[in-house]
């Protein structure tokens, strides 16, 4: 009796092939599915602590940070913060192409180190809120992904709010409240329009500039974001945020 002919057995997927799978899986939870889900939720609760919070903690600087709602920080801070840091805010999608360029030229030209950014408000958002402190492409890459999300899901006034409260405003200072209880020993309610130009002053050096004793750099740099301030107010350059 002639034996039947065995079936033809399917071949086992390699190892290539099941490393290059896991590959995918890992790149579409921890580069999209992961990301995207805690942006949502951050979208609800406010984030807690952050890479930089925690760094400066063990370098002992402190902890103080008293998160308030967007409703109760004195608008007079979010002009002088657009004003100061990013006065194309409400026009934007996340990025500014024309500071960047700008960043860019300068950085070149330069022989004397310092270095200009032209980071967007929500670009600081994205790496003060989900990233680590330390410069480097990956952390760039990293910046531009959040960038993107939180502006398709949070919108404006979120992000102005997750900004303003978790930014460092002085050592173991983060967020507005904080700050304005620190400085001038007022809630960020009432700050004044100078109060306000002064925390916006020193948002690019908050361990090196000081907003309750300004030396006359800061006097004058303020003095500069309570005119800035101004015209985001008349332009009406807020508007995205101070509804």
């Amino acid at each position: 009796m002639a034996r039947r002919p065995k079936a033809p057995t399917k071949a086992r997927p390699g190892l290539a092939g099941r490393v290059v799978r896991l590959a995918v899986s890992l790149v579409l939870i921890f580069g999209l599915i992961a990301p995207t889900a805690v942006v949502i939720l951050y979208r609800f609760v406010p984030p807690p602590l952050t890479f930089l919070m925690v760094q400066r903690a063990f370098e002992g600087h402190g902890f103080d940070r008293r998160w308030v709602p967007l409703s109760r920080i004195s608008p007079t801070l979010v002009r002088s913060v657009i004003a100061s840091e990013d006065s194309g805010f409400c026009h934007h999608h996340g990025f500014d192409v024309a500071a960047i360029e700008k960043a860019m030229q300068h950085n070149e030209a330069q022989t004397n180190g310092r270095i200009r950014g032209g980071s967007t408000i929500s670009q600081q958002t994205a790496k003060n809120v989900f990233l680590w402190p330390h410069r480097d492409w990956v952390r760039k890459g990293l910046e531009t992904w959040f960038t993107v999300l939180i502006e398709a899901i949070w919108g404006k006034p979120r992000i102005m709010e997750v900004y303003l409260n978790s930014i460092e405003w002085g050592p173991g200072v983060y967020g507005a409240e904080a700050a304005a209880q620190a400085n001038f020993h007022v809630s960020v309610a009432r700050l004044s329009e100078a109060q306000a130009a002064r925390l916006a002053a020193i948002v690019p050096k908050p361990l090196s500039w000081k907003a309750a004793r300004p030396g006359p750099y800061i006097a004058r740099r303020s003095g500069r974001i309570v005119a800035r301030a101004g015209v985001v107010e008349r332009d009406s350059l807020a508007d995205c945020v101070l509804r």
